[in-house]
């Protein structure tokens, strides 16, 4: 592989160097003989489904708590009987094997029980967003026909609003586990009860393993048009676990918050990994930055999976009250989801240390890179290098792969593509690897570097630009506290840029002086000649800015 051309692959996963990794990390050491026996046992029944996962994990450390949520904590030997039960509950409600059940939950201990349930079952799961609104969720029931809905209490309406003849189950009661009473205001004719209600009117019998395992439908973000559904596939082994774990030092029996929803690939993943690692979930609703101090503080943890907004909503508290936390147990914070400005990449280091890693993929192509702490004090923007047994291009419009430093298409090759969307289109393929369609370039030292979507992509005057550059640049100035850039249409040049700018409480910004500072630092074609000042940016559940609902720009604002 020429080192000029923008090709870059992981190391090769050779057994050895996957055996390596898994023992490094905790996964495959020895316990007692009996556990040892289980855990294998589990695995090579069940595979490396989320059932067989947690089967694995239940025989090797039953006592290690699992997830501890707002209101409970359940070990691994727990949550797999209780899962089991579960199965047998939805089975009777008319869930199985190759029928979907669809997850309408934030993040808690019941969301993991059910995951685990229906990959006991068979069943597909649909991950659904908690972020979208009535009619939204609506369409996507209707679209997708679950045998089953599970749901939060406060999102019955949306349940409701699909008009299905689904039983609805409810996860997390408004007035507590196992109270009935706590349905939701306008919940649908068709509640059958709780999740606890449903566990114990099911049997905990042996179970066999599916014929064909379970699937698990993720929806893509949905940021510019309406969401769709990814089939992602169960991983071929535990090589899917040693791929992320080359790249990111995880270990075996830690705590891990959670700060990014388990519906979101990347808190998927969260839940994923730690089922060989044996990690407990520590897992909170809702996000709010004092709230994950106080667990990192109170449980010790040592790992966060978070989103780029959680750096940031982190780094705005006041220092003092942000000392006031004990995180000196904070090993590693891997984020995902939206790119990081610079700004928040070092400001975070500073303060917390050489903790951080960003993930870069996607719902369809898993990873392609990831970036260490070493990467990002070097190059604050890199999305980092691929990990064991992957390999990314970066081609041009023709298919040719492109000199390093030159700007180009992403595609990706590793064993997690995605199998497909539920409307049975697939993305676009280049010799075995997948579209990203993204854009990026390969440095010298080889480190990718993404300049942002396909559909970001503006031509203004012929010129090709990317909103990330300049966005990266408006959060270096102390009076925004954050910024997106979009295109918009211009009659003259094709299209142009518009900055959405949210300033600090307090200071004071002109849009003369945002202009004057792109102008200083980049193109003139990158100079925003719209710029409207807004009270905050609108996010969805996992934070990313949902452009279709900015309001309209106006030039000279």
């Amino acid at each position: 592989m020429s080192a000029s051309r923008s090709e870059i692959a992981g190391p090769k996963g050779a057994r050895a160097r996957v055996l390596r990794i898994l023992m490094r990390s905790g996964v495959l050491v020895p316990a007692r003989p009996d556990r040892n026996a289980r855990q294998l046992s589990s695995l090579a029944r069940w595979g490396a489904t989320v059932a067989g996962g947690y089967r694995a994990a239940a025989a090797r450390s039953p006592r290690q708590p699992a997830v501890i949520d707002e209101r409970r904590e359940v070990t691994f030997r727990d949550l797999h009987r209780r899962a089991v039960r579960l199965a047998d509950g939805l089975e009777r409600l008319g869930a199985g094997p190759g029928s979907r059940v669809a997850i309408l939950c934030r993040n808690h201990a019941w969301f993991v029980e059910t995951v685990v349930a229906c990959a006991e079952l068979g069943a597909d799961v649909m991950l659904l967003n908690t972020g979208l609104s009535a009619r939204a969720t609506a369409e996507v029931l209707r679209a997708h026909q679950p045998a089953v809905v599970v749901a939060d209490a406060e999102f019955t309406e949306h349940v409701a609003a699909a008009r299905m003849p689904a039983p609805v189950v409810i996860a997390w009661p408004e007035a507590g586990p196992g109270s009935h009473p706590g349905y939701g205001h306008r919940a649908p004719e068709a509640v059958v009860g709780t999740v606890e209600d449903v566990i114990a009117s099911g049997s905990s019998r042996r179970r066999r393993p599916p014929e064909v395992p379970g699937r698990l439908i993720v929806l893509t973000s949905g940021t510019t048009g309406a969401p769709k559904g990814a089939y992602r596939s169960n991983p071929p082994g535990l090589g899917a676990a040693a791929a992320l774990l080359s790249r990111i030092p995880l270990q075996a029996c830690e705590s891990l918050l959670v700060a990014t929803p388990l519906f979101h690939m990347w808190g998927l993943a969260a839940l994923q990994i730690s089922m060989p690692l044996r990690n407990t979930l520590i897992l909170q609703r809702r996000f709010e930055p004092k709230a994950a101090l106080q667990a990192i503080s109170d449980f010790g943890c040592s790992v966060v999976f978070g989103v780029p907004v959680v750096l940031q909503r982190i780094l705005e508290l006041p220092p003092g009250l942000r000392d006031a936390y004990d995180t000196s147990s904070l090993r590693i914070v891997a984020t995902s989801g939206a790119a990081i400005p610079s700004p928040v990449v070092t400001g975070f280091m500073d303060v917390f240390g050489e903790v951080l890693y960003n993930f870069y993929g996607s719902t369809e192509v898993s990873w392609a890179a990831v970036a260490d702490p070493a990467d990002l004090r070097i190059a604050p923007t890199t999305a980092g290098r691929p990990p064991l047994d992957s390999r990314l291009k970066v081609l041009d419009d023709h298919g040719a792969v492109v000199p390093r430093g030159v700007t180009g298409r992403i595609f990706v090759w590793n064993d997690m593509l995605f199998a497909g969307y539920t409307n049975g289109e697939n993305k676009e393929y280049r010799a075995g690897f997948m579209a990203t369609n993204d854009r990026g370039h390969v440095d010298s030292s080889g480190r990718l570097f993404v300049h942002g979507r396909d559909a970001d992509m503006i031509v203004c005057g012929g010129e090709r630009l990317f909103p990330r550059e300049v966005e990266d640049l408006l959060a270096t100035l102390p009076e925004v506290r954050e910024a997106a850039v979009v295109g918009v249409p211009d009659g003259d040049s094709g299209q142009r840029f518009a900055a959405y700018v949210v300033v600090r409480p307090g200071a004071v910004l002109s849009a003369a002086h945002v202009r004057a500072v792109v102008a200083r630092r980049l193109a003139g074609s990158a100079v925003p000649r719209d710029v409207v000042f807004v009270d905050a940016l609108p996010r969805n559940a996992t934070g990313k800015v949902m452009v279709r609902d900015l309001p309209p720009s106006l030039a000279g604002s």
